[in-house]
């Protein structure tokens, strides 16, 4: 069993590997379908990594302030997905949540036009719509690069070849997009 410290102070034991999503769940309905993330020990992670040591949580909905950076970081990603959807030959760099929002470099044979713009925005609202999970997964070095260069993301292989050696190589997938990430995400886009 682990202890699990909350906000307000009080604890509650639950059996190692636990969820952030099953104790939001085991708390109310009404607060696991509202979590976005959890917080564990002043860390940020999805809702459906285990958590396995005593741990003090937060749970995080779209309410708290902490919020608004995850949402403008999942918009990133679902950029991204329309992006690579709607020009399959684009090469996807990198894509951060800022002060005002979020944004996602990318390297295309022509730029953008404000039609693209407009295509972009609709299939982000289509990539929402669909409600497709976010899913973390932990990859091999050399497997990651070599996945990223067969399908043409140079830069992503060049991205993760200088990640420190000791760092976890940590891959999101919606559906068949896949993206380099530290994460934490939603469940999904439409969350």
């Amino acid at each position: 069993m682990i202890n699990i410290t909350f906000p307000d102070g009080s604890k509650r034991q639950y059996q190692k590997g636990i969820t952030g999503y099953e104790i939001a769940d085991s708390i109310s309905k009404s607060l696991s379908k509202s979590a976005m993330i959890i917080e564990a020990n002043g860390v940020q992670i999805d809702l459906h990594r285990s958590i396995e040591e005593d741990s003090s949580i937060k749970i995080i909905t779209p309410k708290d302030k902490e919020c608004l950076e995850l949402i403008r970081h999942d918009a990133a990603h679902i950029l991204a997905m329309a992006a690579k959807e709607l020009y399959p030959d684009i090469q996807v760099t990198i894509g951060p949540a800022i002060k005002d929002g979020f944004y996602y470099d990318f390297a295309k044979n022509e730029p953008f036009s404000l039609e693209d713009l407009e295509k972009l925005e609709k299939k982000m609202h289509e990539i929402v719509q669909r409600d497709v999970k976010f899913e973390r997964e932990v990859w091999d070095r050399d497997e990651a690069i070599k996945y990223f260069k067969s399908i043409g993301e140079q830069y992503k292989a060049e991205i993760i070849a200088s990640i420190p050696g000791d760092e976890k190589i940590t891959i999101y997938r919606q559906g068949e997009f896949l993206d380099l990430c530290r994460g934490p995400h939603a469940p999904s886009t439409g969350k």
